[in-house]
């Protein structure tokens, strides 16, 4: 028999733990009524950082750098609704030296010994990015607060439901929008949370995938397929968004806010240069570019990640 397995991201790490294990519980009573097997611990909350390193074990194997002898590997990028994940192989022992003692990984995978930088930032992840920004996340008086932003067009009002909240948010009717007034609020969320591994500031391979991609295509800066993209056209096309609102504003009110937050988290949260190159990329030999893949090598092989 086949084995069912899920595992549940940033969504549910957001939620009061009573209403995670209450929706955990209904998914387990789905599964045991199944035709499928189901293993233990079937249905479970994924840790941040193995998130991480199993959507980085996914790409470096789809892009054939698992298996050949040169130990090059790819970076990943990966910016969900609630979290976003860094993770890559140093080059330098000084990267893992230096960084946090929870931002390494060391797991088994075909004969090798991987230790890698990664790290989750839960609360970074583009939805609740938005919230942050608007100074809604964690605010009181949800039923009759208006939460405001000059990163969204003047005449936009709308509820945002998140992790289990409803949110009452809005354009800033007579004030002033545009990309400067909103790359400052942006900052705001950004500043002094994130570490920067040196590294980056090099010349590594990053794949970007997730929202990076999806907001990309919304705007034009890549077409369906993906493709390479560097840091500055990120800022360049939400100068452009953000100052072309009306054009931008129907196809996704919130796309000047997101694509400054891309442009921001890449330059002053991971530090990344402006001529760094990232590869954008939905899937690679038609298999998804997400943790998926890797979480399943992970069931059969037991990378044992610590």
């Amino acid at each position: 028999r086949t084995p069912v397995v899920l595992k549940a991201t940033a969504g549910l790490r957001l939620l009061p733990e009573e209403k995670a294990n209450a929706l955990l519980k209904e998914v387990q009573e789905v599964f045991e009524e199944s035709p499928f097997y189901v293993p233990n611990e079937s249905v479970s909350i994924m840790n941040g950082a193995n998130e991480g390193v199993l959507a980085w074990v996914t790409v470096n194997f789809l892009t054939g750098h698992l298996y050949s002898n040169t130990r090059r590997t790819v970076g990943i990028l990966d910016l969900g609704g609630g979290s976003t994940q860094i993770t890559f192989l140093p080059k330098s022992k000084k990267t893992i030296e230096n960084a946090p003692p929870t931002f390494t990984a060391r797991f088994n995978l075909f004969n090798n010994t991987y230790e890698l930088y990664t790290h989750s930032y839960l609360g970074n992840g583009i939805v609740a990015a938005r919230l942050m920004t608007l100074g809604a996340l964690g605010a009181d008086g949800l039923d009759w607060k208006v939460f405001t932003s000059s990163c969204l067009p003047k005449k936009f009002r709308e509820e945002v439901t998140f992790a289990g909240s409803t949110y009452k948010v809005s354009g800033i009717p007579g004030g002033y929008a545009g990309y400067k007034l909103c790359y400052y609020e942006v900052q705001r969320v950004i500043k002094g949370i994130f570490h920067q591994p040196y590294e980056v500031k090099g010349s590594s391979i990053f794949y970007a995938f997730s929202h990076y991609f999806d907001r990309a295509v919304e705007t034009g800066l890549v077409g369906n397929r993906g493709g390479a993209v560097e840091v500055r056209d990120f800022k360049k096309k939400a100068k452009e968004v953000c100052n072309k609102m009306t054009k931008y504003g129907a196809i996704n009110p919130f796309l000047c806010m997101d694509m400054t937050y891309i442009t921001c988290l890449l330059k002053e949260g991971f530090g990344f240069k402006e001529s760094t190159m990232l590869q954008l990329a939905k899937k690679v030999n038609n298999v998804e570019t997400s943790w998926a893949l890797g979480a399943t090598f992970d069931f059969f092989r037991n990378f044992n990640i610590h």
